[in-house]
């Protein structure tokens, strides 16, 4: 029988539908349980495409001994994390503050008042692996609940005023220093892998926001070194095989620290990163290299993680099955991996050949370090060789090898397309959408590609149709199945502002810009923090949670703090509010301490920095002129925003808001290009060359 999960729309949620738990999803109905039964919450956060959220359920969650003990002894409540980030960000934090780390699953245990008292993250259901089993820690609580309920009682709430310590962001008495820009790079350089690109060692995670801050900081201060370490890891990422190399993005991290053993789910936020980051790096080289990996990841979006409305879905699964024949059985990265026979019987002999040099493939497999045997006899594809390199181990030309190689992908996508996919986490999330609008919107300005700007388009337009109030001007945080429901987070209006106005410089439709404005305003309404600065994750009132914290980690995503920062000064600069510019300078005064203190941690948040420091500039295009234009999106100007005033109706729509652009028209009949700095603009130039001189 199905459990009250049955009702969620969560994919997550929907996986333990059926287990013999007596699950309830976070909320009221599960808090009055546990309070009118004096039991504990047992409260499992994960996500549907967890590797070890699979394993958990597997193991415990389906066994019926283990769910008669959670039965009877706790309330057992599941939380799908991307549903939930304010749920999950309080107690990820317990976990990480009481055990040193951190992960999914997450397992914690809670008083009916909702204060953790225990936790941890996976657990195998018998003592195994160096961890104690599940069922003995479930009796051990169930004891200690029945016998030393006022130690619990006090120490969970010493546990939640330490959280609320953590937590806390006071504003200093002023943003920080430019020097803390200078310890952010040195530290970034001494955990920078020469070798192989990336920071730091095993298990080696994508973290887009430090190359946001390296190439910005490259163009602040002309340091080489800082561009250089960006532009390596992503060519290394790009060769490893941590790339899918047959079907386009990036999985999720990297087991090893040379990028070839991939832990293989993929998600939208790393897709749209990682392709805004490629995107830099062509801007600033020309090296085209970059573009291709920007357009090998919109590929691999627009195909596979696009709903047939245009938005987008949230993440493919590590797991798929190894047999259909046993769809019950999954393996890690089964979808993705290939034995010499399977590409012997795709591939032409010649071209098998090319490609097995090229693309490392051994007869016997060519993972080494597999303690668990998953790729016994596998092969995953990386760039052994280049192109280049192997026309010359078989004296081809390489215009023929480069040819065979794109075919042999080709051929290769058509057979993975007969396999069993993984798992498609389908639903949207604003936050997560915005990200990939922002790459996309990128991509079309500086890969001059209209299909980029209607994939931008159609996800806002699904964002502002679906899932947006106007009368209220609230966004809601999840879409599934006909379904918009949770009011969204500080990071799902930060997002989604950065995104409205990178779409606004690729297609310029006005209205971008004033939604953008309004969200602000709402943004500041709802979470701003009026006694210290900086922003909540969550908006008041909520009962269902102990605390309102402030986020402001850039790790995986950047922090709903960094981006807010980023994109109220922004949007000082394009319409001269100074409300937006002293919410802004509060934010990056109350991240001062994480700056100061560690550096390395907030690479966003120098990002924003690095705005607030520089000088107001804008470009003004009057007039309809690709040209002008074009001078502008081939150059890397990360702090200028670009406003294209290309008729009455639009200079119309803009003036209440930018008085200075009513004045900014045609020069003798011609675009004209005004280039603007401290809201002072020098005479207006006509042609590519002028721009081009100004620019510098």
């Amino acid at each position: 029988m199905p459990n009250r999960l049955a009702a969620e729309k969560s994919p997550y949620l929907l996986q333990h539908a059926h287990n013999p738990v007596d699950w309830l999803p976070w909320g009221p109905e599960a808090f009055e349980k546990a309070r009118t039964e004096d039991k504990p919450i047992f409260l499992s956060i994960g996500y549907s495409t967890c590797h070890w959220c699979h394993v958990m359920e597997r193991e415990s969650f389906e066994d019926e001994e283990i769910a008669e003990l959670l039965n009877r002894y706790f309330v057992p409540v599941k939380v799908d994390r991307e549903e939930r980030p304010d749920v999950d960000r309080i107690y990820m934090t317990f976990v990480q503050a009481t055990t040193g780390g951190g992960g999914w699953p997450m397992s914690v245990w809670l008083t009916p008042e909702l204060k953790p008292f225990f936790g941890g993250t996976y657990f195998p259901p018998d003592n195994r692996y160096g961890r104690p089993g599940f069922k003995s820690v479930l009796e051990s609580l169930a004891r200690a609940w029945a016998m030393e309920r006022d130690r619990i009682n006090e120490a969970s709430a010493d546990v939640v005023s330490q959280l609320e310590k953590i937590s806390r962001l006071e504003a200093r008495a002023a943003v920080p220093d430019p020097g803390v820009l200078d310890s952010a790079f040195y530290g970034f350089r001494r955990s920078y892998d020469s070798r192989s690109g990336g920071f730091g060692g095993a298990p080696k995670f994508p973290r887009p926001a430090v190359h946001n801050f390296l190439v910005r900081y490259h163009h602040r201060t002309g340091n080489e070194e800082a561009l250089e370490m960006t532009l390596f890891t992503l060519r290394e990422m790009a060769k490893g095989g941590i790339h899918d190399h047959i079907g386009g993005g990036f999985h999720r991290y990297s087991v090893d620290e040379r990028w070839f053993t991939p832990h293989f789910e993929k998600m939208l936020y790393d897709q749209a990163q990682l392709a805004i980051s490629a995107l830099e790096a062509y801007q600033i080289t020309r090296d085209h290299l970059f573009a291709e990996i920007a357009r090998d990841i919109f590929t691999y979006v627009l195909r596979d993680m696009t709903s047939p409305e245009g938005a987008f879905y949230s993440a493919e699964d590590a797991d798929s099955v190894l047999d259909p024949a046993q769809p019950h059985v999954k393996g890690e990265g089964a979808f993705y991996v290939w034995s010499k026979a399977e590409l012997s019987a795709a591939l032409e002999p010649a071209a098998l050949e090319w490609f097995c040099y090229a693309y490392g493939v051994r007869d016997d497999g060519n993972v080494r370090d597999d303690p668990h045997g998953e790729f016994r006899g596998r092969n995953i594809l990386y760039q052994a060789h280049t192109a280049e390199e192997t026309a010359a181990r078989f004296d081809a030309a390489v215009e023929d090898v480069r040819a065979a190689l794109e075919n042999a992908r080709a051929a290769l996508l058509r057979a993975r397309s007969r396999r069993v996919r993984p798992h498609l986490d389908d639903k949207i999330i604003t936050a997560w959408n915005a990200l990939m609008i922002s790459a996309f919107a990128k991509g079309a300005q500086i890969l001059n590609d209209a299909s980029y700007e209607r994939a931008a388009r159609r996800a806002a337009e699904f964002i502002i149709g679906r899932m947006f109030d106007p009368q209220q001007k609230a966004l809601l945080r999840r879409y599934r199945d006909g379904d918009a429901s949770i009011p969204g987070f500080l990071d799902d209006y930060a997002f989604f502002i950065q995104a409205l106005l990178d779409l606004y410089e690729a297609d310029f439709v006005p209205e971008r810009l004033l939604l953008a404005s309004e969200l602000a305003n709402q943004m500041r309404v709802l979470f701003e923090d009026q006694e210290y600065g900086g922003f909540f994750s969550t908006r008041a009132g909520d009962s269902n949670l102990i605390l309102r914290m402030k986020d402001d980690y850039d790790g995986a995503e950047p922090s709903g703090n960094s981006i807010a920062a980023s994109v109220l000064i922004r949007l000082a600069r394009i319409m001269d509010r100074a409300a937006f510019h002293r919410s802004a300078e509060r934010a990056l005064a109350a991240m001062g301490s994480r700056m100061s203190q560690t550096p390395t941690a907030a690479p966003q948040a120098m990002v924003a920095l690095m705005e607030y420091l520089a000088p107001p500039r804008q470009i003004v295009i009057a007039g309809d002129s690709p040209e002008l234009l074009g001078a502008v999106r081939r150059r890397f100007l990360p702090f200028v925003p670009v406003v294209r005033i290309d008729s009455d109706r639009t200079r119309e729509a803009l003036s209440r808001d930018m008085p200075a652009v009513g004045g900014m028209r045609p020069l003798n009949g011609r675009p004209a290009a005004y280039v603007c700095e401290n809201f002072v603009c020098r005479l207006p130039v006509t042609e590519v060359a002028e721009l081009e001189q100004l620019l510098k």
